[in-house]
């Protein structure tokens, strides 16, 4: 009986069939690792001394993979200089969406970057976003102009953690002074929304003043193209819209300013 048992669980230990599954939220992630370090190296790098940058800001592909692929090789027609996504790279986090969300954005021509989103957060999705691409909040310099990328997700830490992280703005208002002038911020959620902790939206817009330069701020997670000045006081917000909705936006800024077209496919 117990060499009958033995050759049972043999065989389904060893079955084609997968008998055992890989749990969704294992975070032993295949394929390649630490990918925003590595592309904003490349960023960095190759557009350093650049006086006109063309940036394409994508958002929310969630599982929305076909529109997400269509947006990729649109992209790819647009001769953009890098790529920024805004957040929410899959619907539930699990490893295969966020290996399957970084397998279509492999596919860009042009180098990218990713924020992590809130639908990011769920099961171990945040261990997975720090084993594939980095720290949540990250930041980098192309043409004289800081690209700052802020975790916004304040609800996913139950208004526990320091989100949006004053400290890591305060630092990054200052650090490399010398190789900026202008600044741009990137988040997922936007103050006022219902992942932003909305007991900081006034603080949070103090602290953007000390940014040099600051041009405007780009966010994701509602689900539409807007244009919106939160504060009644002239900086503005571009909402990036979803993969499904089959529109993004593309950035082009010169010594002058910038312009910020909206782009369907």
């Amino acid at each position: 009986m117990k060499k009958l048992l033995i050759v049972i669980l043999t065989i389904l230990m060893t079955s084609c069939d997968g008998a055992f599954d890989i749990h969704p939220y294992d975070v032993n992630v295949k394929g390649e690792i630490g990918i925003n370090a590595k592309q904003m190296a490349i960023i960095e790098s190759r557009f350093a001394d650049k006086e006109t940058l063309r940036v394409a800001f994508i958002s929310d592909t969630h599982l929305w993979l076909s529109d997400a692929r269509a947006q990729v090789a649109d992209v790819n027609t647009r001769n953009v200089d890098f790529v920024v996504h805004c957040g929410d790279l899959t619907d539930t986090a699990t490893k295969n969406e966020f290996e399957w969300s970084r397998d279509i954005l492999q596919k860009l021509n042009a180098p990218w970057v990713a924020l992590i989103g809130n639908h990011d957060f769920l099961g171990t999705g945040d261990q997975t976003y720090e084993v594939m691409y980095g720290a949540f909040d990250f930041s980098f310099i192309a043409g004289r102009i800081k690209f700052v990328c802020l975790n916004t997700n304040a609800t996913e830490y139950d208004y526990l953690a320091a989100v949006p992280n004053f400290d890591y703005m305060e630092e990054e208002m200052t650090k490399d002074s010398d190789k900026f002038d202008r600044t741009v911020l990137v988040m997922h959620a936007p103050p006022y929304s219902d992942q932003f902790n909305n007991n900081v939206c006034k603080a949070f817009r103090r602290y953007l003043d000390y940014f040099p330069g600051l041009m405007c701020c780009v966010y994701g997670h509602n689900h539409n193209d807007t244009v919106v000045d939160f504060y009644d006081d002239g900086l503005i917000f571009y909402g990036i819209d979803c993969a499904q909705h089959r529109n993004y936006r593309i950035m082009t800024i010169t010594p002058e300013g910038y312009e910020m077209e909206q782009v369907f496919y």
